[in-house]
């Protein structure tokens, strides 16, 4: 049995598919789930109650965490450090392999324009504190060898949900309005494509010796700009690739207004400089690399229009 926690999310669902390729047995935790294989078993459960989340793992081989709170740093900080601790200690009651899929928000500022599995933690906002927390307490674990773990950690995502090239470039687009930058349009930023991040997460998953490791999800390297993402979604879309940059003061007034403009406004460091997320020691060890931008782009537009 192979279990997804946080199951019908941004890579939950892809995540479901990647996983038959190695199981039939298939199974998808969140508060409401919903199957996504035919064979799929579900399961209701708070995560944050550790008698739930107990109850959900037992009898699984391996536990994907890829939950997706609401973007809200109170919500972080009040619930992930729970959802974490339970699930390790699920986990090990239940000698099941932990893969937790993380973010790089906890990265240090001065490192963004060359990450690797290696970049020293050093957050600086409050979101990024609470993923270093989480983060930490599985390496520790992970270090003494009292659970058998790994980390798949993913930069930006080209998705359909929670992305910002989606809800600040194709959305503005399809709506008859011009795209929006945070930040600066000159500086390079990378995304990956949800299908790859789950695809990967899947097959490190289901390799033994990628356990006990961190690993930075395959991500594609040709370097692009803000001006460069913007015009190549506007080709895809046949429009004139007309945009605005949204300075940080502009952002924190509209932040009085939006809760998740709000909430996004501590993590503008990121679209100030250069945003480079290396993923050679997985593309080395499973000789694959990320879709072509392109694809990935063509798809999430017809997958925003549908959903439309």
């Amino acid at each position: 049995m192979q279990t997804i926690l946080g199951a019908g999310g941004a890579i939950g669902t892809h995540l479901a598919k990647e996983l038959t390729r190695y199981t039939n047995q298939v199974r998808l935790v969140s508060r409401n789930p919903k199957k996504v294989n035919e064979s799929d078993e579900l399961v209701s459960a708070d995560l944050t109650n550790a008698g739930s989340l107990d109850a959900s793992i037992k009898g699984s081989e391996i536990v994907y965490l890829v939950v997706g709170l609401p973007y809200n740093k109170k919500i972080w900080k009040q619930k992930w450090p729970d959802i974490m601790a339970n699930t390790i200690q699920a986990c090990q009651k239940h000698k099941a392999k932990l893969v937790f899929f993380d973010n790089m928000y906890m990265y240090d500022p001065a490192h963004l324009d060359h990450m690797t599995e290696d970049t020293p933690f050093r957050p600086v906002s409050k979101k990024g504190k609470v993923r270093a927390e989480i983060a930490d307490l599985l390496l520790q674990h992970m270090a003494d060898h009292s659970i058998t773990a790994l980390i798949a950690r993913a930069p930006d995502f080209i998705s359909v949900k929670n992305s910002v090239l989606t809800e600040m470039v194709i959305k503005n687009y399809l709506s008859g309005k011009k795209a929006n930058w945070f930040g600066r349009d000159d500086k390079l930023h990378q995304f990956i494509w949800e299908k790859d991040a789950a695809k990967a997460t899947a097959q490190l998953g289901n390799t033994d010796d990628a356990y006990q490791q961190t690993w930075h999800l395959p991500t594609d390297q040709s370097p692009r700009t803000g001006k460069d993402w913007i015009e190549m979604v506007a080709a895809q879309m046949k429009m004139e690739p007309k945009y605005s940059t949204l300075p940080k003061l502009m952002v924190q007034l509209a932040g009085i207004f939006v809760p998740t403009i709000r909430e996004f406004t501590e993590m503008l460091y990121q679209y100030d400089r250069d945003y480079i997320f290396k993923s050679d020691k997985f593309e080395k060890r499973f000789g694959w690399k990320a879709s072509d931008p392109k694809t990935a782009i063509e798809n999430t537009i017809k997958q925003v229009e549908i959903e439309k």
